[in-house]
């Protein structure tokens, strides 16, 4: 479980290709506090750290992963949004988070609204993803506040702080990004579509 409060960015170090899987090798601040076995939140991608070497940790994208996230699309250098799971009473700064993206999404636009940025997001309407207006939603992991919701699209107004410690500072036009919808509204969808 993850709040969608980025602590801090990491770096792809390397990538290698085994069978269907893609292996990830990251450079980050918090490296020395991880341990193998642990959850961690990669672009809202939930991945399990499965190597530690000084500075840099290395975790496993499957197949089923590389298909529904922008993972697989990751470069050597390219900047990754960081978050270690929630512990047990701390406070939840941002929303319920569980890591598992829903779809990609691609960015539109992209407006600097002189001290702010705002970003507009477009994504597929047939798996019945829903935003709602002032509504939750996490763009690569990132917890932020839906504006202007549309059927198939949606924006975010970015304060200066989360531009300069995530990787909205790489978004252009075309950049594809992970995905997860409110968890409540999406029970609720599910139990719609029962119902009827």
């Amino acid at each position: 479980m993850f709040t969608g409060i980025i602590e801090t960015l990491g770096t792809v170090k390397q990538l290698s290709t085994i069978k269907d899987n893609l292996d990830i090798t990251i450079e980050s601040t918090i490296t020395s506090q991880l341990k193998i076995d642990q959850s961690i939140a990669h672009n809202g991608v939930c991945l399990t750290v499965v190597e530690i070497n000084d500075n840099q940790y290395r975790v496993t994208a499957i197949k089923e992963t590389l298909d529904k996230t922008n993972i697989g699309d990751l470069q050597i250098n390219d900047f990754v949004n960081i978050e270690r799971a929630m512990k047990l009473g701390d406070r939840l700064d941002g929303h319920i988070v569980q890591g598992h993206v829903d779809q990609t999404a691609v960015c539109i636009e992209t407006k600097d609204t002189n001290g702010s940025w705002l970003y507009t997001f477009e994504y597929d309407p047939k798996l019945n993803n829903i935003t709602i207006e002032k509504g939750s939603i996490t763009v690569n992991g990132v917890s932020l506040t839906v504006v202007n919701s549309q059927k198939n699209s949606f924006s975010v107004a970015i304060i200066p702080y989360t531009f300069e410690h995530t990787n909205f500072k790489q978004f252009k036009i075309g950049t594809k990004i992970n995905l997860e919808f409110d968890v409540i509204g999406k029970y609720v969808k599910r139990l719609n579509e029962l119902s009827l």
